[in-house]
């Protein structure tokens, strides 16, 4: 049946349909299987009623125009090992498997390698990227790709040093918060009170505390500035280059001319936070001469070209994929490349001339993008800008960097991303307003405060033109038939939108049955509350209803931007990603000889795809639990103080509140909610007593009762609550749709 036509025109059955999903591999869509089963124009609306249905009852996934069988596994899966068979033989289940739409996460069987050098062999505990070499309804079995972190066989935490010698090991993870280890005198290592340790666990499982001794001593953590350390070490983020990394960027030397076109006229700025030390991009804005683009522009966008200093399989390159981007803290920078790479080479500094991978983009009256040319180029930036320098100067306020180039430099950009906003207004992309905060520290690495940065229109500016740009890497790549990483974001998943519209319909605001939800389409939710108490709560709900972004060899669109191609290639001093990109623009335009080898391909990218996705999520975790840390330790002298925030998350335990003016998350054990008894209510994701509700989103009034800076941890109690006078009169408090409940960072996109 797969593959074949009939002769005679007719619809499938649901179960026709469900079985040529499942057995065709590759790309499955509609097209391929009205030609599957002879199914003329005419059928094709009722075609995808029944794959809609399908999909609604989670027996198919859609992702854009692709179809799969729901509950299968990727050709390359991030998987935890978890033991072993009645013959040996490891068995994983994958990182990341939504149960609530398919169910108990399948088995995947590993097969041993018969060759692997020692510490490459795989063992129970650890992570690793798998490629699945055959998946069927009883049996996946995979092969391991790379292995990404092994066991946790040892604990992180503070040591704290008790009379008479020896001390206690204080647990850095929230989930060991109070399960202390006791550390003998004759293995403390010879560590100071307020060490950063590694400790090996000796004895666990009797009375008393487990023992265990300090095998590693990583740091001492006396201020808020070393915060960003235990991060650091609890995910294994690589931080130390090797020395044959160093030494390459050592002998590295500036660009030359050959291969190149000069650009150095054109007056490029960058535009970046102040406190920015490399500079990926800059930009450079003309009106179009052109007499029939009248109206139209010349936008130009040049990226530092890293590809140039980092070979393919060079030392460099090797660890740049090992490391996957840079991680940002707020007291420090976990940088991707060496600084001599990222903060000189290739970081394009005003008044310098620096080697650049540039896109021309022709910009039609309308604002889109009528056709783009790719160039490797040389520039000599005209300033380093900051956005509020930029966004004064276009408003009057120059400085005596800006007064020069406002007219003839900062007008023409300002000008072209009027008319480009017009598109993409008219494209409609997701437009969620949430607050994103910023930690600002001291000289001595204390928290000074914490800021919601303006957005500014210079922010919306460079914005836009890396969007452009990045649609015109992948289409370029496209064209060439050359295999890229690519930046997608799936479709919210039916679950998850179901659980959406039974949230919003307790506010009185109805999300139809059926059908695709395209970003407009949250769009107008959104504009239905602006204004509104609840627009908060709904920009936070609409935000975990989506997917999240990754990358992905296998191109299914970018949801969040509406965009059907999209690819990063604005960031490679931070983003390996951006680099294989840069790397197949070469390739693709014979632009040099340290372009994609001929021989990488799809299958190759899958797992390069896979492992950024995977340390990205890392650095998000790492800069998200320092972020808590730091403003537990900014807290811990305010035990007994009352702050205002609202409650953004409901769980049987308890309420998880998110304070208004730090942004910083706590929790509410359900014994200090209130004296009256409360009944949780799963459905509703809210506690219900006989004179008072607590449910998501509500404003509340805390008291802080611990502050566990180490953990990151705070703890309150309910001092008043909004809806403290609102009776139980059958109002229905606001679902939650089924996503996690801390799930609190962003989907970068």
């Amino acid at each position: 049946m797969s593959g074949q036509q009939t002769k005679r025109s007719r619809l499938p059955s649901r179960e026709e349909l469900v079985a040529f999903i499942r057995e065709r591999s590759g790309k499955v869509g509609t097209r391929e299987i009205a030609r599957a089963f002879g199914a003329k124009n005419a059928d094709r609306a009722a075609l995808n009623r029944m794959l809609r249905e399908l999909a609604d009852h989670g027996a198919i996934d859609r992702r854009r125009k692709r179809l799969h069988h729901a509950g299968t596994l990727p050709p390359v899966v991030l998987a935890d090992i978890t033991g072993r068979d009645g013959d040996g033989e490891l068995l994983a289940r994958p990182t990341e498997w939504d149960e609530d739409a398919h169910g108990t996460p399948p088995v995947i069987h590993i097969a041993t390698p018969h060759r692997a050098r020692p510490g490459e062999v795989p063992g129970v505990g650890d992570r690793a990227l798998l490629r699945i070499e055959k998946s069927g309804e009883d049996d996946v079995s995979a092969r391991v790709i790379k292995l990404l972190d092994r066991a946790k066989s040892r604990v992180l935490g503070i040591f704290r040093s008790v009379p008479g010698g020896g001390g206690r090991l204080v647990p850095i993870d929230k989930k060991q918060l109070g399960r202390e280890l006791a550390i003998p005198p004759d293995g403390t290592s010879g560590v100071a009170d307020g060490d950063l340790v590694a400790v090996e666990i000796s004895r666990s499982g009797r009375p008393g505390l487990p023992m265990g001794s300090v095998v590693e001593r990583l740091g001492s953590i006396t201020s808020e500035r070393a915060v960003s350390l235990i991060a650091i070490h609890a995910h294994d983020i690589p931080h130390v280059f090797p020395r044959s990394a160093l030494d390459e960027a050592d002998r590295a030397g500036p660009a030359t001319m050959a291969g190149r076109d000069d650009w150095r006229r054109l007056p490029f700025v960058t535009i970046d936070p102040p406190d920015a030390k490399d500079h990926d991009d800059a930009v450079h804005a003309a009106p179009d001469p052109d007499p029939g683009n009248r109206g139209g522009h010349i936008v130009s966008v040049a990226i530092a070209d890293v590809a140039h200093y980092v070979r393919p399989d060079s030392a460099l390159d090797r660890e740049a994929a090992r490391r996957g981007n840079s991680v940002y803290f707020p007291d420090r920078v976990v940088p991707m490349l060496p600084e001599r790479i990222s903060n000189d080479l290739c970081s394009l500094r005003p008044l310098e001339d620096r080697p650049a991978l540039a896109v021309r983009m022709v910009i039609g009256s309308d604002g889109r993008k009528r056709s783009h040319t790719f160039h490797r180029v040389m520039i000599h930036s005209a300033a380093k800008l900051s956005y509020e320098q930029a966004q004064f100067a276009v408003s009057g306020r120059t400085d005596d960097i800006t007064e020069p180039i406002a007219q003839p430099v900062l007008a023409p950009l300002y000008a072209a991303y009027e008319t480009v906003r017009r598109a993409r207004d008219a494209r409609s992309p997701l437009d969620l307003d949430v607050p994103e905060r910023k930690i600002l520290l001291k000289g001595d690495g204390a928290i000074d405060r914490v800021i919601v940065p303006q957005r500014l229109e210079a922010h919306r500016l460079i914005e836009e033109f890396m969007i452009l740009a990045n649609v015109a890497a992948a289409e370029t790549c496209e064209r060439a038939r050359v295999p890229l990483v690519y930046r997608v974001h799936d479709e919210p998943s039916q679950e998850k939108l179901t659980a959406l519209r039974d949230f919003l319909a307790t506010i009185d605001i109805s999300l139809p049955k059926g059908g695709a939800l395209k970003p407009d389409g949250f769009n107008r939710i959104l504009a239905q509350v602006k204004g509104r108490d609840v627009a908060r709560l709904v920009n936070e709900v609409v935000l975990r209803t989506q997917a999240q972004a990754e990358y992905s060899s296998d191109n299914f669109g970018h949801f969040g931007l509406n965009l059907r191609r999209y690819a990063h290639f604005t960031s490679p001093i931070r983003r390996y990603a951006d680099l294989v990109v840069h790397r197949a623009l070469i390739r693709a335009l014979n632009l040099g000889g340290d372009g994609l080898s001929e021989d990488t391909d799809a299958r190759t990218l899958a797992e390069v795809a896979a492992n950024i996705s995977a340390t990205e999520r890392r650095a998000m975790k790492a800069e998200r639990e320092t972020a808590d840390r730091l403003i537990a330790h900014f807290l811990s002298d305010r035990v007994g103080a009352t702050f205002d925030g609202h409650i953004a998350g409901v769980t049987r335990a308890g309420l998880f509140v998110e304070l208004d003016d730090t942004g910083a998350d706590g929790f509410i054990p359900a014994r200090f909610i209130g004296d009256e008894y409360f009944r949780f209510d799963e459905k509703h994701r809210a506690f219900i007593g006989h004179t008072e509700t607590h449910r998501l989103g509500d404003p509340v009034t805390v008291e802080l009762v611990e502050a566990a800076p180490v953990a990151g941890a705070l703890r309150f109690k309910l001092v008043r609550h909004a809806g403290a006078a609102r009776q139980r009169t059958g109002q229905r408090p606001p679902q939650r749709p089924k996503v996690r409940e801390r799930d609190k960072h962003r989907r970068r996109r």
